[in-house]
């Protein structure tokens, strides 16, 4: 039975138990060779998720991930190394984002946003990093907002951004500052734009190039992909009922990157929407 385990290939997807990332475990139980795992913080909706694709034939299986725990990120790890000696495929979804009408403060809404879409995040691959297998796909859900945030962003928080060789202690500082400046109060008199989740993305998309030049320089024969993408904008209880894709088109780019064929180089360290590598 474990030598069985061991061999078989195994993606993960978190926050998968509604919208996006529901879409993508569907697309990876059709299209994926090996078990994929629907994630969810709350046990009783990801078992839900999990029944309502058995009834289209499919057969996700569950693990509880709360990418805001750290213990649990820590306890999936070791799960899914115990068990299949690593993991294939990581699908970084799991996102949160306040609707334009919370009247919650700004600067509460910065710290919650970038607590969960960007640190947590971090510490996703911070500790999966450790178990990715030779030839695996990583993928962080980001978002086209990164991009006209970023063009939002003065000049000077434009060119650290861009900066190929930022460190990933500098883009913490970053936004830690964000969060800091914005529960001030003071975050567009100091260049930053008036969105959290903007931000937020941003810091996803910056991080993804980041870990992606570390797994070149650190695992250069491996064959491990990592990117960010912007799945469009998508019907989802996050983005609304107005938006013009389905869950399952929203899923197409992710699903992509995850299945790029053996011994593909690229796209690696890129941010890719509609299936295209775009200017950052």
């Amino acid at each position: 039975m474990v030598s069985f385990y061991m061999s078989t290939r195994v993606a993960v997807v978190t926050g998968s138990n509604k919208g996006i990332g529901l879409a993508i475990v569907r697309a990876l139980c059709k299209q994926f060779e090996g078990d994929v795992y629907l994630t969810a913080r709350n046990v009783g909706r990801g078992e839900a998720a999990v029944k309502a694709l058995n009834s289209e034939g499919l057969k996700p299986m569950f693990h509880q991930l709360d990418i805001d725990d750290l213990n649990s990120i820590k306890t999936a790890a070791e799960f899914f190394k115990q068990k299949y000696a690593g993991v294939d495929v990581l699908i970084n979804n799991a996102a949160i984002a306040f609707k334009v009408a919370d009247t919650t403060p700004f600067g509460t809404q910065a710290e919650v946003t970038v607590k969960t879409n960007f640190f947590s995040t971090r510490n996703m691959w911070t500790v999966f990093s450790e178990i990715i297998k030779p030839g695996g796909r990583v993928v962080n859900v980001s978002s086209m907002v990164s991009i006209s945030a970023l063009n939002k962003c003065n000049l000077d928080l434009q060119q650290r951004f861009r900066n190929e060789n930022i460190t990933e202690e500098e883009l913490v500082e970053l936004m830690q500052r964000f969060v800091d400046e914005a529960k001030k109060g003071e975050h567009k008199e100091r260049g930053w734009p008036d969105t959290a989740y903007g931000v937020s993305k941003i810091g996803v998309t910056v991080l993804s190039m980041i870990h992606a030049r570390r797994l070149t320089k650190e695992r250069p024969n491996d064959g491990i992909l990592l990117n960010a993408c912007c799945p469009g904008w998508v019907r989802t209880d996050m983005a609304g009922p107005k938006a013009p894709k389905s869950p399952d088109e929203g899923a197409v780019t992710p699903v992509y990157l995850a299945l790029l064929p053996p011994g593909a180089k690229e796209p690696h360290g890129q941010f890719v929407s509609e299936k295209t590598v775009q200017k950052w």
